[in-house]
């Protein structure tokens, strides 16, 4: 691979990726599907419970009232609770439901049987490829998070 095209290579590979995942995990849903951005929303509450609203828009690189949005309409839908925070009445603290949390461990429980099913597909050297590229996989989302917020 020539080091030119390498990036829009890792980049299309990635994404390309992603949206396969993405896909084949819609199969079978028995429920509506949850957009994206709420699923984002979803497990960032998940990994980081009591997060408010400004914090989450944060991270996600979503405007405040967008993420207010997602909230209200998660809320309503019956995945997320909006708690005040006691140390300030003004803001909201967010939690999962408990049909959050099971819904939630169930994509997880699937998208890794999905990936461990294509893996082991693999021979040993591209599995272990797989496995050696993980912390420069790691380090360049951090890389792509960290510049965030630049034009």
């Amino acid at each position: 691979m020539e080091s030119e095209t390498f990036p829009e290579e890792l980049a299309d590979a990635l994404v390309g990726i992603q949206r396969l995942i993405r896909r084949r995990l819609r199969r079978g849903l028995t429920r509506p599907r949850l957009r994206g951005a709420e699923v984002e929303l979803l497990r960032l509450v998940e990994s980081r419970p009591g997060i408010g609203i400004s914090d989450a828009a944060k991270e996600l690189y979503l405007a405040s009232n967008s993420v207010s949005t997602l909230v209200n309409q998660l809320v309503k839908d019956g995945f997320m609770r909006r708690e005040t925070d006691p140390a300030d009445r003004r803001a909201a603290r967010l939690q999962l439901t408990d049909d959050a949390e099971k819904r939630l461990a169930d994509w997880h429980r699937r998208r890794a049987e999905l990936v461990a099913g294509h893996v082991t597909r693999l021979d040993e050297a591209d599995q272990e490829a797989l496995r050696a590229a993980l912390p420069a996989l790691r380090r360049l989302a951090d890389t792509l998070h960290e510049e965030t917020g630049e034009s």
